[in-house]
Order: C-alpha cells, then sequence, then structure tokens
C-alpha cells in the first residue's frame, strides 16, 4: 500500500511539473511570435521601445504605445486599428486574428515598463 502511495505522489509531481512547463511556455511563445510580428510590422515607425521616437515614428506622429492615451483605448479598438488603419497608419489586413490579439497583448506590455 505504501508502495502505491509514493507512486502516486510521484505521478501527481511529474504531471503537475509537466503542466507547469506547459502552461508557462505557452505565453513566452506568444510573446516570441508577437514581438517577431512587432519588429516586421510595427517597429519601423513605433520603434523597438514603442516611443514612435524613429525618424518615421516622428514623421507619421505615431503613438508611444506606453502613453495614457493608447493604454487606455479599449482592446476592441486596438484591433481596429491594427486590423483597418487609424489616421496615417495603414491596415494589416494579412494578419490573423491570433496575430492581432497577440499584438494587442505585446502593446498592453509596454504600458506595464513605465
Amino acid at each position: 500500500m505504501r508502495k502505491t502511495n509514493c507512486r502516486i505522489a510521484r505521478m501527481t509531481v511529474a504531471v503537475a511539473a509537466l503542466a507547469t512547463i506547459i502552461f508557462l511556455s505557452a505565453p513566452a511563445k506568444a510573446d516570441n511570435t508577437a514581438g517577431a510580428t512587432f519588429k516586421t510590422k510595427c517597429a519601423m515607425c513605433h520603434g523597438p521601445d514603442g516611443k514612435g521616437e524613429t525618424a518615421t515614428g516622428k514623421t507619421m506622429k505615431a503613438k508611444d504605445f506606453a502613453s495614457e492615451e493608447v493604454q487606455k483605448m479599449s482592446d476592441e479598438d486596438l484591433t481596429e486599428a491594427i486590423s483597418k488603419g487609424k489616421g496615417k497608419m495603414p491596415a494589416y489586413k494579412t494578419l490573423t486574428p491570433d496575430q492581432v490579439k497577440d499584438l494587442v497583448g505585446y502593446v498592453r506590455a509596454f504600458g506595464k515598463k513605465k
């Protein structure tokens, strides 16, 4: 009986560890994917730091993603700006809904870095 309890306990710990690894690796993968998408689609204007202080960003008056103005926008507003464009910002119609959702999360992260 005691051996069975030890096996069950070890198996439970192993399953919990595996679940933790899988759970924690998913956001990291999403961040890496969003980071790559940001770098190719957004950083030219908004800069790698999201401040909009690139030459193109200054010309286009790109918003600082850490600003209160951007951070108080709803996820729906950010999604629409990415998908349909806003002002001088072009629409990114080739992005999948998951890519757009990941970018919204990536933009939100700039507000947390203040």
